[in-house]
């Protein structure tokens, strides 16, 4: 009942008119980025920091970041429903949780049928918005009361378990995402030592001493990298957009995709619960999950509409199901929930149990925002389709000055300082080449976030066991936290040998 009545209460905050103003702004700018192929959530998210900072910079404290969180959450799920077009109509996914889609989306789109593609994806999206928001509900406040109880060993392993979910999982090589984190880990460091005072890093730059804004890493690495890599290496869709006549789906389309929709909303929401996994290993095991219970398996990939719906609900899910680890626990599960973390700690609230004790309408006020958000997205994907798909023949010379013009001027109207234009254009070109060398950029920036707190709870532990490393061991749920973070890094690898020695049979 308590639970019900917070929500009640997060309702009247999110129906306020400001607040839904920003919750409008966000999705409504959140599909734009997922339209834009290459831009992606962590981008738009990272973007739009300095964007929010100034628009609710005379706002009282609570108010201003709830809603900064609501537009920026706006920019996630939002990007998450525009994925899907260019995937279906240029056969270039908007982000990577849409890749899968772009197997069954673009031959629908050839076959004349683009628009009944698109808007199964956005009422799948709808429906798994909503099952994920369900989950969130539910599970929110048990969650944040087991972590309560947490002490500081538990909460140094959890912290580990999330920087090894998402190394394990992140980019094509663990080794290259191991590296990163371990950089970000180094990054975290630099500045003055809160225990000892002690400058470190720092070089004796007064400069440094507060330690590298997270906001002009986020931006840096992100939004400048793409922008960078999209005029480096062209890496932008070529091709000719698919006519779109009827919009919306038959009643037997409607049929086919109803239970892929379902499976795909619970499966999604699930796997994104879990730290690492992600909307595109939610979306990939959604296809492969319906491709195994369908009938006739060989229609997947020759325009089956269950390939749309199935992987389109599944990421939607999952952006649903990575809030509850970040907003329960204060662990975010991917690069993106990084960044708003990220954004949170910029308001001085802290992700974890007790944000729903001492910042209540802050997090009730975000989680109904998201209902209304999600509706907000339906009514605007479904009729505004055609415009939508519009926005992909946006010319990059007008799109690519308008982000860097963003990024420079967001990042100075918070930070007031030249070092950090200086650090912005640096972070862009080291971005860029991160990325054209498939260095994975979420690890480090979770890394980043994480560090403070990892080596501050890691320190609480050992004074309290005065300096006896076997209390990480000794405390049984930070010994399950510590087994599970090193099976998430040794599964990945014995399955890749796995697959290595199946390829050296199979040629010999």
């Amino acid at each position: 009942m308590d639970t019900i009545n917070y929500l009640i209460n997060g309702f009247t905050i999110a129906v306020q008119w400001h607040n839904l103003f920003f919750a409008f702004i966000g999705v409504l700018i959140g599909t734009a980025v997922g339209v834009l192929p290459g831009l992606g959530p962590m981008s738009g998210v990272a973007l739009l920091i300095p964007v929010t900072a100034s628009m609710t910079s005379g706002m009282p404290a609570d108010q201003a970041a709830a809603s900064s969180i609501i537009l920026l959450a706006g920019v996630y799920y939002g990007a998450m429903y525009g994925g899907s077009t260019t995937s279906i109509l240029l056969n270039t996914p908007g982000e990577s949780s849409s890749v899968v889609t772009t197997l069954d989306g673009y031959q629908m789109a050839k076959q004349g049928r683009a628009g009944a593609a698109l808007s199964i994806a956005a009422i799948g999206s709808f429906i798994a918005g909503i099952v994920a928001l369900i989950g969130l509900v539910v599970l929110a406040k048990p969650l944040s009361g087991i972590a309560i109880e947490f002490g500081p060993a538990e909460y140094f392993s959890l912290m580990l378990l999330g920087l090894a979910a998402v190394s394990g999982l992140a980019g094509k090589s663990m080794t290259k995402a191991l590296i990163m984190t371990v950089f970000g880990l180094l990054l975290s460091t630099i500045g003055i030592d809160v225990v000892s005072g002690i400058a470190r890093f720092t070089y004796d730059q007064p400069v440094l001493y507060g330690g590298l804004e997270f906001l002009t890493v986020a931006v840096g690495l992100f939004a400048l990298g793409e922008v960078f890599k999209t005029i480096l290496v062209n890496d932008h869709a070529n091709g000719t957009i698919t006519k779109i006549d009827r919009i919306m789906p038959t009643k037997k389309d409607l049929k086919k995709s109803a239970m892929p929709i379902a499976r795909g909303s619970i499966l999604g929401f699930f796997i994104g619960v879990l730290p690492g996994a992600g909307a595109t290993l939610a979306s990939f095991f959604s296809y492969l999950t319906e491709k195994r219970l369908s009938k006739n398996p060989k229609k997947f990939g020759t325009g089956a509409i269950e390939g749309v719906a199935a992987p389109e609900s599944a990421n939607n899910a999952a952006s649903g199901g990575a809030m509850i680890p970040l907003l329960t626990l204060g662990i975010p599960g991917s690069g993106t929930t990084a960044i708003l973390m990220g954004a949170f700690i910029m308001y001085n609230i802290q992700p974890g149990p007790l944000l729903f004790e001492e910042h209540p309408d802050v997090a009730w006020g975000l989680i109904a925002s998201m209902f209304i958000g999600n509706l907000m997205l339906l009514t605007l994907n479904l009729p505004l389709i055609k415009i939508f798909a519009s926005i992909i023949k946006t010319p990059k010379k007008y799109l690519l000055p308008l982000i860097i013009a963003i990024s420079f001027f967001g990042v100075y109207a918070v930070q007031y300082i030249t070092f950090d234009l200086f650090l912005l254009l640096f972070l862009g070109v080291l971005g860029y080449l991160l990325s054209t060398h498939d260095y994975p950029v979420a690890p480090l920036v979770l890394a980043l976030v994480l560090g403070p707190m990892l080596e501050n709870n890691m320190r609480r532990a050992l004074t309290i066991s005065n300096g006896d490393y076997m209390i990480f061991l000794k405390e049984p749920l930070s010994l399950a936290f510590l087994v599970i973070a090193v099976f998430w890094l040794i599964i990945p690898l014995i399955l890749k040998l796995k697959g290595r020695k199946v390829i050296i049979n199979d040629e010999d």
